[in-house]
This record gives structure tokens, C-alpha cells and sequence, in this order.
């Protein structure tokens, strides 16, 4: 190459050294797209952005990595791996399965977890998460089943198939103790939904995320775009269907929220209306002070079935079950004996917690 340069022009040969340049700057460039070098100004631009449907509710996930790319195809293909699990509205679902038979051995990675999970917060709030409730969510009308207002003694007699000591498992198959016993994960799946979600986008390499199914949220990372934590609302009880309104903004890094509240899931039968969380212990939707429970743990999971055992305990036994469990935070808001909302505040999570200016 030397020799041949020799007996080029000068003029030619810079022609033939610029172009050289321009090559390597070329080569240098593909070859820090292909080992995933990010530049400051990709950690802005590579942002993905998708939205679904899962669960019979929506799912919306904000994520940056070290390159664009579409994961709509793969997150849906995931989502619907894991309702043909633990979803009781399909009757093929790997739940459904069992709640017609005796026993089950798993086929998916995601029934043994959460029903791992499901004892240990059954143990930790005293009973008031019990996923063998699916029979009396049913009779109040809140189930796929279309079943009228119960009486006392259906109440009475629903409640002897109630229990999680009525099954067990190892980590191959579960059984029922009593043949009419059935679960219902529907008060924990969209929380474990959201952890799933967010394991994947890690192993994927989007460490930064941000995932909200159903209102339950798992968030890794910081948000890119204000190089900051996530920031996630709680609503206002006082918000309607047709007004959603802010009651505080709590700020979140490698953790999980979710939120459980009688705000818009209630059946009214001659001018009562019944709350959507019912007491396994009693067989009763709950009637008490408590407007909503937010709960923030490492994961979502975990979040989600303890916010729905609190609505059940209410706001006493709640702020006492809350500081025995171990890494989790909690904001209550409840009414007070005058009939005016309040809230409660763990310690710890108090200056994560912005409230609005109506509730300072």
C-alpha cells in the first residue's frame, strides 16, 4: 500500500487519506453499536414505550437499555404465558384446571411462587389474605360467576370451604385437602404480573424501567429521561370514574407499589352497596373505615397481597401487622371517628411522600 501511495499525486493521496478516515470513524461506530457502547445522548433517545391489555385491565411499561428495540410482541407473548396460569376468568387456565380437580401438577414456572407467597403473607396478616376466597367473591357477584346476593346460611356454608390450611403443595403439584376448596390469585396475580415483566426487561438488559399493570407498580432503576427515581401517584378516595384525582406522589427506586381500595368495585342491591374485598374470615364484604391501602416492598408480589389483606384488617390492626413485616412500607388513608380522612405513614417511607396541597 505504501509503494502505491508513493506514486500517487499529492492531491490524490489526500483524497484517498480522508477517505480511509472516514472509514475507520465508519467501522469504529459499528462496532460500538455492535458491543452496546451507550453515548450520553442514547441514554435519552433509547426509551421504550408500550401499552396492552392483560388481566381484564391495561399495562403500560416505560424502559430505556443500550438499544431501541420493539418489545411489544415478546412482553404480550410473556403476559399471556402467565394468564394461561393463574387466570380464573379462562377456563383452560392452569388455576381453573385445579379448581375443577383434586390436584395439579405445574406445568408453568409461575403457580408454584405464588402460592409460596400466598402462605407466607396468609401467615404474616393473620388470615387476611387467603386466596381460597374465590366461593364467596363469587357469591357476591364479584367473580367470573354470575351468582345473586347471598344469604346467612350460604355465607355459613361457603365458609367451611374456606381456609389455605385446606391445601397443600411441594414444589411439583398442589392438592386439596377438602374437594371443594378453590383459589382465586386475583387480589396478588397483577402484582406478580408486574415482577415477571420487570425480571425479563432486566435479563434483557433494560435495567431502567418502569412497569404498571392494573395499577400495581414495579420500578427499577431511575427514570432516564430526569435522571431521577420513578415517581408514582395514589389516588385520591374521593376520585370517581369520571374524575381520577391525586391524593400523594411517592418516589420509588428498586421497588414495587400497589394500591388496593373499594373506590369503584362495588355492587349496590337495593340501595347498599357491598365492597369488592371480602373477609374470609367472616364470608362478609368488608364495612370499616379503611378508603385504600398502599403498600411498597422490593417487589410487587409481595405489595399487592398485603394492600388487599389491610383493606380486610382495617386501620388498626393494620398499622399493628405493618410493623412486624419485614422491608415493607405503607400509606393508609382511612376516616376518622369524626367521619374525616386521614392518613397513616410508616416511618421510613414519610420523605419518599409528597402530598398534594389539599391533604398537607
Amino acid at each position: 500500500m505504501y509503494s502505491i501511495l508513493n506514486n500517487l499525486s499529492n492531491q490524490t493521496k489526500n483524497i484517498v487519506y480522508t477517505f480511509l478516515l472516514i472509514l475507520l470513524v465508519f467501522v469504529f461506530w459499528k462496532y460500538r453499536q455492535s458491543v452496546g457502547i451507550e453515548t450520553n445522548r442514547s441514554k435519552t433517545t433509547d426509551k421504550v414505550t408500550i401499552y396492552g391489555e392483560t388481566m381484564g385491565t391495561t399495562y403500560s411499561i416505560i424502559s430505556f437499555g443500550s438499544e431501541k428495540v420493539s418489545l411489544q410482541f415478546s412482553i404480550d407473548s410473556l403476559l399471556e404465558t402467565f394468564n394461561k396460569s393463574l387466570n380464573t376468568y379462562l377456563v383452560d387456565s392452569e388455576i381453573s384446571t385445579f379448581n375443577r380437580d383434586t390436584s395439579f401438577t405445574f406445568i408453568s414456572p409461575y403457580f408454584y411462587p405464588v402460592l409460596e407467597k400466598s402462605r407466607e403473607v396468609y401467615t404474616w396478616t393473620e388470615g387476611r389474605f387467603d386466596p381460597t376466597v374465590m366461593p364467596l367473591v363469587n357469591a357476591w357477584g364479584f367473580g367470573p360467576e354470575n351468582i345473586k346476593l347471598p344469604d346467612s346460611l350460604t355465607v355459613k356454608e361457603i365458609l367451611q370451604t374456606v381456609g389455605f390450611s385446606k391445601i397443600d403443595f411441594n414444589a411439583k403439584e398442589v392438592w386439596k385437602l377438602d374437594t371443594k376448596t378453590t383459589l382465586d390469585f386475583s387480589a396478588i396475580a397483577k402484582g406478580y404480573g408486574a415482577d415477571v415483566v420487570s425480571g425479563f426487561l432486566s435479563a434483557k438488559g433494560f435495567g431502567n424501567h418502569f412497569v404498571e399493570i392494573g395499577g400495581e407498580v414495579r420500578c427499577e432503576g431511575i427514570n432516564l429521561d430526569t435522571g431521577k427515581a420513578w415517581k408514582v401517584g395514589i389516588t385520591d378516595p374521593s376520585s370517581s370514574l369520571g374524575e381520577t384525582k391525586l391524593y400523594a406522589a411517592i418516589t420509588l427506586q428498586d421497588a414495587a407499589i400497589a394500591t388496593s381500595g373499594n373506590y369503584y368495585n362495588f355492587r349496590e342491591i337495593e340501595g347498599v352497596k357491598y365492597a369488592h374485598t371480602i373477609d374470609p374470615v367472616t364470608g362478609y364484604p368488608v364495612q370499616h373505615e379503611m378508603l385504600s391501602a398502599s403498600v411498597i416492598a422490593r417487589d410487587c408480589m409481595t405489595a399487592d397481597a398485603l394492600a388487599t389483606a389491610f383493606m380486610v384488617a382495617g386501620i388498626k390492626k393494620s398499622i399493628e401487622l405493618i410493623e412486624k413485616i419485614p422491608e415493607t412500607e405503607a400509606v393508609f388513608i382511612y376516616l376518622n371517628a369524626s367521619g374525616e380522612v386521614e392518613y397513616y405513614m410508616t416511618e421510613n417511607i414519610k420523605k419518599a411522600v409528597q402530598l398534594t396541597p389539599k391533604q398537607e
